[in-house]
């Protein structure tokens, strides 16, 4: 079942999804050579409850940290350390925050100094995919219409999109129905609706699409090794144009 978001929740959801962009922009000038990502992970969660929130995924399903860390070939699920990041890295750094009993969850890939032209293409491709996904989201689409736009964009760059991790609805609970490959054919699944609410999450590899987890049963990396990126929005379904819920970061 998909939710219908009525004016009242998707504030609610915007005021939660805030917090999460908020904390993005106000981590990204602390993303230097020799920051630990625990120091990271720190800063971030004072920020989320000096606004008030609750940091969403800490506790979830047993995950020890307030944010997922991913950096180089993680990509998604990476649990902050003493490790620290050097120039040269692609770090994705994944925010949830819940707020009046309502969730926000964003992601965002940034830099590490200077990186590789490589490195700076997977980012902006799978950027832009995050954006032709939202472009797809409008109402009276089908839900794979994102998720075809979504691919159809990062494979005529070369990429490859990860097919074992989703976007999903978001609301009451931090993964709400429905799943949201970012892979598949277009006009298929259920039509969208004026207040349903997803976070749409392409997660992109520089080479191969599979993947593998860690020991530590949280960490997803890509099998060959090679780098991956991974933005995020939260969006409401608005007519011909989504909303984004959780602003520009």
């Amino acid at each position: 079942m998909i939710y219908i978001r009525n004016s009242r929740e998707i504030e609610l959801l915007r005021n939660s999804a805030s917090i999460v962009a908020e904390a993005l922009n106000k981590i990204g000038p602390r993303i230097k050579p020799g920051i630990s990502t625990e120091e990271l992970d720190k800063e971030t969660e004072e920020f989320i409850l000096s606004k008030g929130g609750r940091p969403a995924f800490k506790g979830f399903h047993g995950f020890p940290a307030s944010t997922c860390i991913s950096i180089n070939d993680e990509v998604v699920h990476g649990i902050p350390g003493s490790r620290k990041l050097q120039s040269g890295d692609i770090v994705s750094i994944d925010i949830g925050v819940q707020l009046n009993g309502y969730y926000g969850d964003a992601a965002k890939t940034f830099a590490v100094d200077e990186v590789s032209e490589d490195k700076k293409r997977l980012m902006k491709i799978t950027q832009e995919s995050l954006y032709f996904g939202i472009d797809a989201a409008q109402e009276g689409h089908r839900l794979s219409d994102i998720s075809h736009a979504i691919q159809t964009y990062v494979e005529a760059a070369g990429f490859s999109v990860v097919r074992e991790l989703v976007g999903h609805g978001i609301g009451k609970e931090m993964h709400e129905e429905p799943q949201i490959p970012n892979y598949g054919e277009p006009n298929q699944g259920p039509r969208l609706k004026a207040g349903m609410v997803f976070a749409i999450e392409p997660m992109v590899n520089m080479g191969s699409y599979e993947v593998k987890t860690l020991s530590d049963n949280w960490t997803v990396v890509t099998s060959d090794g090679l780098p991956s990126a991974h933005f995020e929005h939260d969006i409401v379904i608005n007519g011909n144009k989504a909303e984004i819920l959780s602003k520009e970061i």
